[in-house]
């Protein structure tokens, strides 16, 4: 059962994957992550421009600040930062020495030495120093007179945020944006699901018309679109499914029932010639001929039972004992090959006791022409089903052609050679019968010979 629930819980993760929802589905969420993917590196490169658009201004301000101060007098010698401001400020000479800085950037070497050594009026960029862990922006302008001499140049330098810094920012990015990710692939998930639930109930409702029979029509749905218009099509076209089915129908039962009243007459009369006393040299072709009419009336007698199964003729059931069952129709059976039994009893399922009959005779029969020694007939429970098996000891059947056998008029080349006179209908028969009570009909493996098991449920 572990491994059943293993394969079956595969088949539904491919369904799943493989359905048009699931696809939708993947397909949207894929594309949907691409996109967020994208939207997501494009605001943290706004957020780090953002950023160093931000400490760029604050350096600026903090440069100008200062150096309005100095110009103004109002700051010499000690440079104060506020708490607002870029906190490393530097004067710098013009030959590159630091004449004055602010706390933070005291001991260390000036900002911007290359820029410096050019003797340029004016710094505001980034730079990377080995003397500080980040990156800085510093803004620099040049003085003509200060305290310190002429051509000084105020810089203030401000370090630039890292992830690490504002690590808060870009997770709760993250978090939103996974979010709406995942509301994206819940809403297609749901409205394709919703947009394909008519499809799947029509799909049901056909199913249900193949099982029951082509006179059911499907639910139609009042939303003038395209699924009503499926609904019409579909019952439009069991509407001519069942009519042309029901004259193929007509056509069978009357040809079949036309033919068994000339056909039992001949019989009879054969019957009738074959009988009188004298040894005429005729009559062995009188008893060929015979053989051949039987076989006739073989092929009409299960055209008509075809007939009635597809036009699933209601049949009277009843609890039916399925060892009783076969207990009575091996007894009926000819003693050419033996057959074994293993019958539990009170295996009891609900069906028409002449089909089960003509099911279990169909395959004592098959069993019958191609086993070598014995046949051996089980009944028995498993969990709500009845299982009766029918096995022989002959070739068996190959793999590739299990289903074969069960199509109308097929032979295998063994079955021909063993049994020319053959109507090909009994196995097809029987599981037709199968199917109509809730059941079922296959070969499965067996170690020697063929293994006919029918499943039905229990009453």
């Amino acid at each position: 059962m572990t491994t059943e629930r293993r394969a079956g819980a595969r088949r539904r993760l491919r369904r799943l994957f493989f359905s048009v929802r699931g696809r939708a589905t993947v397909l949207t969420a894929a594309v949907s992550a691409l996109i967020l993917v994208l939207v997501f590196v494009l605001m943290m490169l706004l957020v780090q421009d953002w950023g160093e658009n931000k400490v760029a201004r604050n350096a600026e301000e903090t440069a100008e600040r200062i150096a309005f101060g100095i110009v103004m007098g109002t700051n010499r010698g000690a440079l104060h930062v506020g708490p607002g401001d870029a906190p490393m400020v530097q004067v710098v000479s013009p030959q590159g020495r630091v004449l004055a800085a602010s706390d933070a950037a005291e001991g260390h070497p000036a900002f911007a030495q290359p820029q410096l050594e050019r003797h340029v009026l004016l710094v505001d960029e980034k730079i990377c120093p080995g003397f500080v862990d980040d990156c800085l922006w510093v803004f620099g302008l040049r003085l003509r007179t200060s305290p310190w001499g002429p051509g000084v140049m105020v810089m203030a330098a401000a370090p630039l945020p890292t992830l690490l810094k504002v690590w808060l920012l870009p997770l709760t990015i993250a978090v939103v944006l996974a979010a709406l990710l995942a509301l994206i692939t819940w809403w297609t998930w749901y409205t394709v699901g919703r947009t394909l639930a008519p499809v799947d109930r029509l799909r049901a409702e056909l199913a249900d018309v193949g099982a029951q029979g082509l006179d059911r029509r499907v639910e139609v749905t009042s939303t003038a679109g395209e699924i009503q218009a499926l609904a019409e099509t579909v019952n439009d076209t069991l509407a001519r499914l069942e009519e042309a089915s029901d004259r193929e129908r007509r056509f069978v039962s009357d040809a079949s029932h036309d033919l068994r009243n000339p056909i039992t007459g001949l019989l009879t009369r054969l019957e009738v010639a074959l009988d009188e006393p004298d040894d005429y040299p005729w009559k062995p072709m009188v008893r060929s001929a015979m053989g051949d009419v039987r076989r006739l009336n073989d092929i009409v007698v299960d055209l008509l039972e075809l007939a009635r199964l597809d036009a699933r003729t209601p049949q009277p059931v009843e609890p039916v004992d399925l060892a009783e069952l076969a207990r009575r129709e091996v007894a009926l059976h000819g003693d050419r090959v033996p057959v074994e039994t293993s019958l539990e009893p009170g295996v009891v399922v609900t069906a028409n006791k002449v089909r089960l009959s003509r099911v279990l005779g169909n395959l004592l029969n098959n069993a019958e022409r191609h086993a070598a020694s014995r046949i051996r007939v089980t009944v028995a429970r498993d969990g709500g089903d009845a299982v009766m098996e029918v096995l022989d000891d002959g070739s068996g059947v190959p793999e590739e052609s299990r289903e074969r056998v069960f199509e109308r008029f097929a032979r295998l080349a063994e079955s021909r050679t063993r049994d020319p006179q053959g109507t090909g209908l009994g196995l097809p028969i029987a599981r037709e019968i199968a199917e109509i009570y809730g059941g079922s009909l296959r070969i499965a493996d067996s170690p020697r010979g063929a293994r006919f098991v029918l499943r039905l449920p229990l009453t």
